[in-house]
């Protein structure tokens, strides 16, 4: 072979295995990140209420479960609302009938179905927490916080005990 094939070849492998090695890298740097999104994805969302209400008197816990099953089963329709609405409306923009005023509809009632359940759940929770004691509502507050967050704005405040 010729010195100018030869380093032709030699500048091309040398491209390769940088190319390689800064994937390996990649991936070595983001595996952890996938690792903890995916587990954080796979934790049940009703462990920590389940742990609030495990310290609890046992009556007042059942009276807290019992109050947030009722007012989640009273809002379901309206998630349920919303939910058929968003469907609805990916499957018009999936069509051949694509209508943008009325994707938009779509989503509108979608949006305040949801809202309308939210403020459901608000108010219910709200009501409750009023009948606590203030340890108990101190606990139970966290169910405010919106779990739903994927940038942690949302969450609430960490509270410490007095000193």
């Amino acid at each position: 072979m010729r010195s100018g094939t030869l380093k032709i070849l030699l500048a091309a492998s040398v491209a390769l295995n940088l190319f390689a090695a800064a994937a390996a890298a990649t991936l070595l740097v983001t595996r952890d990140r996938v690792e903890n999104h995916a587990e954080a994805q796979r934790r049940p969302r009703s462990a920590p209420l389940a742990d609030v209400l495990a310290d609890m008197d046992p009556e007042v816990g059942g009276r807290v479960r019992s109050a947030l099953r009722a007012s989640a089963l009273a809002a379901r329709p309206d998630f349920d609302e919303a939910r058929r609405a968003r469907r609805e409306a990916v499957g018009l923009t999936n069509s051949a009938d694509f209508d943008p005023a009325e994707v938009g509809a779509l989503l509108e009632r979608s949006r305040q179905a949801e809202i309308r359940g939210r403020a459901r759940l608000e108010a219910d929770a709200v009501a409750l927490l009023d009948t606590l004691e203030l340890a108990d509502r101190k606990a139970v507050s966290r169910i405010l916080t919106r779990r739903g967050s994927r940038n942690g704005r949302d969450k609430a405040p960490e509270t410490r005990a007095p000193s």
